[in-house]
């Protein structure tokens, strides 16, 4: 059944010491979409940004139902306050106080999605590091923390060239071959296969499926012990799937010839570095396996340039455009989980 209602956007400010501010209020001091975006975060960074970029709009304090009752206005940006009253933290540097407002952002979105009072989440980006300072040791990533016990999850990483979805996310180097699980690259096949066919439009999308070690098969037995039975039991499920293949080789062609579809990488880098290169700020993150629809930049804090002004919203906007695509896509909802 076709979608009657807007769809429910939040926004999560990410870092405020990072550019998460910045590219949310040029994003949205021009937006124009089917429903107003609901912001999540600390009110006082943001309108720290827009005085610093002379972006002159309404900040609304709102609750979450009257948020969606709130039509698009560009003169106007609505958000949820989790800041607490606190001074925004100094920008570009990793603090406790940045990565506890970021994840009090991020808890609140968590929950409003589980509870289904938002369709979409977009998360701008945080600081690992600036998390963990602030005491929360075992955060990991975006990704994990939104996930639930009892579902699968991958990162989809996505450009108008290029779509990689990860069979492992953020994980030390040496650790992954005690990684390799036949059951979690067939779970990522699987999940790609339905993102690709749901979504978007394909009848029989082609997945090619990287080895994990250089010229695979010649130095490890994980291509032919674990990633071949598991891509040979794609198949038999009647997924267009095909490999192990060298990484190096295989990149460049889909690439430029667009031989697949999608590819689904073993690790972190192998599929992150030719995305990002191909699409550079037109890359974006999809989380595929939660029960609504997670998008976000495919950049990150960039403390470097933060409070400069200088901040390229194209990836803010790119992720915004991907989540209203996939909550509008038929069965969004499930090509999501």
């Amino acid at each position: 059944m076709p979608r009657v209602s807007p769809p429910r956007i939040a926004i999560t400010l990410g870092d405020p010491a990072g550019i998460g501010p910045e590219i949310i209020a040029k994003t949205l001091s021009t937006w124009h979409g089917p429903s107003q975006p609901l912001v999540i975060g600390p009110v006082a960074a943001l309108a720290q940004a827009m005085a610093r970029l002379g972006i002159y709009r309404e900040l609304v304090h709102t609750s979450l139902e009257s948020s969606h009752s709130r039509k698009p206005d560009s003169n106007t940006i609505t958000v949820i306050d989790t800041g607490t009253g606190a001074p925004p933290p100094p920008t570009g540097i990793a603090s406790a106080a940045g990565g506890a407002q970021a994840l009090a952002a991020l808890k609140l979105a968590r929950k409003l999605a589980r509870q289904g009072m938002v369709d979409a989440l977009v998360t701008a980006p945080l600081c690992k590091e600036a998390v963990r300072l602030a005491g929360s040791r075992d955060f990991i990533g975006h990704t994990e923390f939104l996930a639930t016990a009892d579902r699968p999850v991958r990162m989809m990483m996505t450009c108008p060239r290029l779509t990689v979805v990860l069979a492992t996310t953020h994980h030390p180097l040496a650790d992954l071959p005690g990684l390799m699980d036949g059951d979690g690259i067939f779970d990522t096949i699987r999940l790609t296969h339905d993102a690709l066919l749901r979504a978007g439009g394909r009848s029989n999308p082609r997945i090619a499926v990287c080895g994990l070690n250089p010229h695979p098969g010649e130095f490890g037995p994980e291509e032919s012990e674990i990633i071949a039975p598991a891509v040979e039991r794609a198949r038999e499920a009647g997924i267009n799937a095909d490999g192990p293949h060298a990484a190096d080789g295989l990149f460049g062609r889909v690439g430029a010839h667009g031989t697949h579809d999608a590819v689904v990488a073993m690790y972190h880098d192998q599929g992150l570095i030719p995305v990002k290169l191909l699409g550079r700020m037109e890359t974006v993150n999809v989380t595929l396996g939660l029960p609504f629809v997670r998008t976000s930049p495919g950049h990150g804090t960039a403390f470097d340039i933060a409070g400069r002004g200088v901040a390229d919203p194209r990836g803010m906007e790119a992720a915004l455009a991907a989540a209203l695509h996939w909550v509008g896509a038929p069965r969004a909802r499930e090509a999501a989980g």
